[in-house]
């Protein structure tokens, strides 16, 4: 299902009712401008022979020119699309997730309290992510930066991404690949695997401080299309393609007013405890349950019901106004 399909399907439902592979994401942290190694040229150049071997020509990461990321635009976004009324940053502003209305404190199924963060709708189908690897060897080429196609607003951009492994030459020098472009000219073999990873591109200096257990919060570099992006990883659960699909778990919520009523759903906002962040949102799994996923299926209950709703027993038992109203990416970044 496409992210716009589904935009279409969000909004109706509520206004009715392996190896180190694994690396994942991991690439260069940015920031810092060190990305290089004596692997690398010291400037940027043009490519000659994209990969193929010791004269290659090497791109350094912290000279590169760097994508301009936007969220909230209508391309991009679902529920947080910027308007004037909402003030959400603009295009390449730097973001910082750890306010409102991008951090949200809910239920865990035994009515313990976990938070998370909103990234907003994606699609079960994810964006491959291609992550280099030299014969013979099982980590990935150090220092090279991984490799996307697609960034927030493109057609098929995925903040999960399926790890794709590209085998290169011994002699291959890091960073002379810095687009996909690049890896078909070079004929390089690449090999779908099962991994996935929840990695959300953002604009360069954007913030997400928190995580569950001992996770990096820091940003990690990436190459598009010759460009430079940053983007979060969140390692909270290994996860694994399900089909050709990102595994779904369900959270259930009751917001301010109800759908189906003026300005309700999403716009009104998630109906809190008086005078408190607390919602009572309830998350179905959280990392360590066997099914946890952060790609969240929306049901929304009435919120008739939210003094009533403590856990996962209690969220479902609560009239049901719409289920499987959206897909969302919301990492659980705390649970008690």
């Amino acid at each position: 299902m496409s992210t716009h399909s589904t935009r279409r399907r969000f909004l109706v439902a509520a206004g009715v009712a392996g190896t180190t592979l694994l690396a994942g994401c991991t690439g260069t942290t940015g920031g810092d401008g060190d990305s290089m190694d004596d692997e690398t040229t010291t400037e940027p150049t043009t490519k000659t022979t994209a990969g193929m071997g010791p004269d290659a020509m090497a791109t350094d990461p912290a000279s590169a020119p760097r994508a301009t990321i936007d969220r909230f635009s209508e391309a991009a976004g679902t529920l947080m699309v910027r308007t004037d009324e909402n003030g959400l940053p603009g295009p390449d502003e730097a973001v910082d997730f750890d306010q409102v209305p991008f951090i949200t404190q809910g239920l865990g199924p035994d009515g313990s309290v976990v938070r998370y963060y909103n990234f907003d709708v994606q699609s079960t189908t994810p964006a491959p992510i291609y992550v280099l690897f030299r014969e013979g060897e099982d980590t990935p080429v150090s220092g090279q930066l991984n490799v996307i196609d697609a960034i927030p607003g493109d057609e098929g951009y995925n903040d999960f991404w399926q790890v794709h492994k590209v085998t290169v030459p011994e002699d291959y020098v890091a960073n002379s690949v810095t687009s996909l472009a690049d890896i078909g000219d070079a004929g390089y073999e690449m090999e779908a695997t099962d991994m996935l990873v929840n990695c959300p591109v953002v604009p360069d200096g954007s913030t997400a401080s928190m995580r569950y257990g001992d996770g990096d919060a820091g940003l990690v570099e990436g190459w598009y299309k010759d460009k430079v992006v940053s983007y979060f990883q969140f390692t909270e659960a290994p996860l694994t393609v399900r089909g050709d699909s990102v595994p779904l778990s369900p959270i259930y919520v009751a917001f301010n007013v109800n759908p189906g009523e003026d300005g309700g759903g999403p716009p009104s906002g998630f109906m809190t405890e008086e005078g408190s962040d607390q919602t009572h949102n309830v998350v179905a799994t959280v990392p360590g349950d066997d099914g946890y996923s952060p790609l969240w299926l929306v049901n929304i209950y009435d919120n008739a019901d939210f003094d009533g709703v403590s856990d996962l027993d209690s969220a479902t038992d609560a009239e049901q106004l719409a289920s499987g109203a959206a897909m969302v990416n919301c990492p659980l970044v705390f649970a008690e």
